[in-house]
């Protein structure tokens, strides 16, 4: 007997190899009508970017098969999560995966490990048990656009835009087409973002277009821009890679492109934080960008909802006692101290979960934090190959694993 809701995984392109590993389709019946579709890109325009292969970003219906098994990703828009959901990830990652959920640069989160068979007599593809529960906890809510719901903003501003985004999204079926990599930003985040609203203005890749953009009007603005994108594009993922992507499409928009726009700082170090509105968040920082299950629970225990970050925070928000979610945020292992030795300090998967890595340099880099009393004065990035996956912006000192150790780079 099949998990509700699910029906057998359907393997695209046999499956076709994808870096470290593979590309997998898990079905889902309310879009799945027992038809495999195969999604035809145009031919590249000769002075276009080529993409040699297909878009990998795993979502939970299409995971990505890594060294460690199946890892799922669920987009959050704006890194919200209410607590009860979070809970049922917690339980996902321990019972369906290796026990851990991962942040991502863009507040979303993924598991991994999710192979073998879901716990039960019914011998379900863990991959597939995980789709349903998250489905039934209200964390799919379109199995056509899941991997395009790419929507960052500030863990201390209005949710409302970003809903409104998410849904309208969700509405116009052709954005299903856009690529996983393609990111919207409600506020300037610094993140580059192909699609920006802020402050009136509408940034492409960053750059102004040139189009001052009421409120009311935001959400049709970055929708028109992206199906503006889907006309031109070739094999891109991003407006920046396409041939003078941001000034086309601000022109197909009634602007004209104009400098990139120095985005404003954002409050990422851990602690309590004066929120903009007024009253009181606490931010923790995750420490490698894993949560436990246990640590999952125990955040879910503080308060009804909360956000994750594209610098791996946790905020907590509105809080009346800051005191007490801190201490229970620390108490978790998570870091509210700023003056903590974590502060700064990132790495990519590693041994065992990439097959590309040299070393297991999450292992290495808590080796290191250990060793250290106070945050480093620029931040640590650790990679396990001359890839450098998960590389912050800015200035940043780099530790690359070779064959022979690590190669220290950067300032």
């Amino acid at each position: 007997m099949a998990v509700a809701g699910v029906r057998s995984p359907v393997t695209v392109a046999g499956p076709r190899r994808i870096r470290t590993g593979f590309l997998r389709t898990v079905a889902w019946p309310s879009a799945y009508d027992g038809k495999i579709r195969r999604t035809i890109h145009p031919v590249p325009k000769p002075d276009a970017p080529r993409r040699t292969r297909p878009d990998a970003c795993p979502g939970a219906l299409q995971v990505h098969e890594a060294a460690d098994g199946p890892l799922a990703r669920v987009r959050l828009p704006g890194g919200v999560i209410r607590a009860d959901r979070l809970r049922v990830l917690a339980d996902c990652a321990a019972t369906l995966g290796n026990g851990v959920i991962e942040l991502t640069s863009r507040g979303n989160v993924q598991v991994r490990g999710l192979a073998g068979t879901a716990p039960g007599p019914d011998a379900v593809p863990a991959a597939e048990a995980f789709a349903a529960r998250i489905a039934a906890a209200g964390l799919l809510p379109s199995t056509t656009h899941e991997r395009v719901r790419n929507i960052v903003a500030s863990p201390f501003g209005d949710r409302d835009l970003v809903d409104a985004l998410d849904r309208e999204l969700c509405a116009r079926p052709g954005l299903a087409r856009l690529p996983g990599r393609f990111l919207f930003s409600i506020g300037d985040l610094g993140l580059e973002a192909d699609v920006t609203y802020a402050e009136g203005r509408l940034l492409l890749a960053g750059r102004d277009a040139g189009i001052g953009v009421p409120p009311e009007r935001a959400v049709a603005a970055m929708l028109d821009a992206a199906e503006a994108f889907l006309r031109l594009r070739t094999t891109e993922w991003r407006i920046a890679e396409l041939a003078d992507g941001p000034a086309r499409i601000a022109a197909a928009l009634g602007g004209a492109a104009g400098e990139v726009r120095p985005a404003p700082p954002q409050p990422r170090e851990p602690g309590v934080v004066a929120q903009p509105s007024g009253g009181l968040a606490v931010q923790a920082l995750v420490p490698l960008a894993r949560l436990t299950p246990e640590q999952a629970h125990a955040i879910a225990g503080l308060a009804a909802e909360v956000r994750f970050t594209p610098w791996r925070t946790v905020v907590v928000r509105d809080v009346a006692d800051p005191e007490r979610v801190r201490h229970g945020l620390a108490a978790a292992g998570l870091v509210t101290d700023p003056r903590s030795p974590w502060v700064g300090v990132t790495a990519c998967t590693g041994l065992p979960g990439c097959t590309r890595a040299l070393a297991d340099v999450r292992a290495d880099a808590t080796a290191w934090v250990r060793a250290q009393s106070a945050p480093a004065a620029v931040p640590v990035h650790w990679s396990g190959c001359e890839r450098r996956c998960g590389l912050p912006r800015g200035r940043v000192r780099q530790m690359v694993a070779t064959a022979d150790g690590y190669r220290e780079e950067g300032p």
